[in-house]
């Protein structure tokens, strides 16, 4: 990750060079007996602690506001401590009150912009714990889930197409399929390990754009199913168009070049037989947006 942030590593770089170059030629070195070896190891060590949480943030975290937020903060604060430490080494006019300005400035800020950035960070934590909570039954069950999204299979959506119908004979239950455009082509032009980061990423768009008690499955290949609870047809279909238009908005590069993913789907509303709906539903796909009458499904496609 940390070559993703090369720019700003480097200019936190400079920075250090910068001030130590500002108070050498403003200031005197001062002889060694007043040097207060507390301050060093206090002042110092926190601008080195915040060097090494900067580090360890830019190394775990892609671009975005909040990494950006909570390296600005780093640095600052490591800035402003670095800038305290120097004072112990050279003598400033006591006439000259920019340095104290310079360190309190870069700390106070440094903390406020950490502060910042904590708090959009704990928003994406909740967006991204509510994620994770849709994979919760898979694993909590120890269903069997697909290997390259770690989303459940096909043997547990034919599972809980069942169940649905079983508990809840009298509730409406919707399944959506799914199916990414041109993937072959994908496959073709980057090869297999480019083809499972594009099924990783659709996946993960789709279960971020899901509600709670939605179940999202790999059917097959490049194809998803969704088995959404207490919905009917018109409102599976509004939410498919809504995962279409969100996966169309994403910018997925392989191999540095920007792949366009759409998606296109079918949904209909489920009567409890799996097999036969889902052989239904994937031959609604298959027609690329004209589905015979007497599938009773509703079938679109989302083009990138």
């Amino acid at each position: 990750m940390l070559h993703l942030h090369r720019n700003l590593i480097l200019a936190s770089i400079v920075a250090l060079i910068a001030l130590s170059g500002l108070y050498a030629y403003v200031g005197v070195l001062k002889p060694l007996y007043k040097w207060h070896w507390m301050d060093i190891v206090g002042e110092g060590g926190t601008a080195i602690m915040a060097g090494v949480w900067l580090l360890m943030t830019l190394s775990s975290r892609p671009k975005g506001r909040v990494t950006l937020l909570l390296a600005l903060g780093l640095a600052s604060i490591m800035s402003g401590s670095w800038a305290d430490c120097l004072d112990e080494f050279f003598a400033i006019p006591k006439e000259d009150v920019w340095d104290n300005w310079l360190e309190d400035t870069l700390t106070l800020g440094g903390m406020l912009i950490l502060t910042a950035g904590m708090y959009y960070w704990r928003i994406e934590q909740f967006s991204l714990n509510e994620h994770l909570q849709k994979r919760e039954r898979l694993f909590r069950e120890h269903k069997p889930y697909d290997r390259v999204t770690q989303l459940s299979d096909a043997d547990y959506l034919r599972l809980q197409i069942r169940l649905e119908k079983e508990n809840r004979p009298a509730a409406i239950c919707s399944i959506v399929l799914l199916d990414i455009n041109s993937f072959h082509q994908i496959n073709r032009q980057f090869g297999q390990r480019e083809g499972d980061r594009v099924l990783q990423a659709v996946s993960h768009m789709l279960l971020l754009n899901l509600r709670n008690e939605d179940v999202l499955c790999r059917y097959a290949g490049d194809r998803f199913a969704i088995v959404m609870p207490e919905t009917n047809v018109a409102d599976a279909d509004e939410l498919a168009k809504h995962l279409c238009h969100m996966v169309h908005g994403m910018r997925h590069f392989a191999k540095r070049e920007l792949v366009r993913l759409g998606l296109r789907y079918t949904c209909a509303e489920s009567d409890g037989d799996a097999e036969r709906l889902l052989q239904e539903l994937s031959r609604g796909i298959d027609c690329r947006g004209t589905t015979p009458s007497e599938l009773a499904t509703a079938s679109h496609v989302c083009a990138a």
